[in-house]
């Protein structure tokens, strides 16, 4: 009896080896499902659009998406799971993305001058801003640089002020979290004192 019941215990022990075994290969294959779409999309993707494109529950999104940042943070992986404008995307690693970024990176990546880099950051850190506040920070009237950054869909305008005229406020859009890859605008970089006393605005 006792050599019947060590049996039993023996095909149970083996059956449940054998149902995790199946369950991690499946994990993996479907990790890898996960894994090619990121690859194959050039846009960052939400839980629920990985799930549709993949045909496999949110749930199992979320533990493919833990493998993969696991994954990625191997020394000789070149690429990591990103999260931005709150959507996940495949990226170069920082340390690797500033030698391919002049090749690689965005087409209008190293075309903004210093004038639209200056307006860009005031936008991005006073949002939402108006021309004349821009224009009192600068010195100079910012419209040509304003009207090269609405081109380009890194700034929009997002309303108006409440006060005489009613002016155009700006600030930035998706584009812009997405061309310096940022998830949103709580991640940019903090300003020193000397320039949090600049971007303080008499309104």
């Amino acid at each position: 009896m006792k050599e019947n019941e060590e049996k039993k215990e023996n095909a149970e022990s083996s059956e449940g080896k054998n149902v995790r075994g199946t369950l991690n290969v499946n994990l993996e294959k479907e990790t890898g499902l996960v894994e090619s779409v990121l690859f194959l999309e050039s846009e960052p993707l939400s839980v629920e659009t990985i799930s549709n494109i993949a045909q496999i529950s949110k749930d199992v999104v979320v533990e493919c998406l833990e493998l993969l940042k696991e994954k990625y943070t191997a020394e000789n992986c070149g690429v990591e799971l990103s999260i931005i404008t709150g959507g996940y995307i495949l990226t170069p690693k920082k340390e690797y993305w500033e030698t391919v970024k002049e090749r690689y990176g965005n087409k209008n990546d190293g075309k903004l001058s210093k004038s639209a880099i200056e307006v860009l950051s005031i936008i991005a850190y006073k949002q939402p801003v108006t021309r004349a506040e821009i224009e009192d920070l600068r010195g100079v009237s910012p419209d040509n640089m304003i009207r090269m950054l609405l081109e380009r869909q890194l700034i929009k305008e997002v309303g108006r002020r409440e006060s005489p005229g009613r002016p155009v406020e700006f600030g930035t859009t998706k584009e812009f979290l997405k061309f310096f890859r940022l998830n949103s605008i709580s991640e940019l970089p903090k300003l020193d004192e000397k320039e949090e006393e600049r971007f303080v605005l008499a309104r």
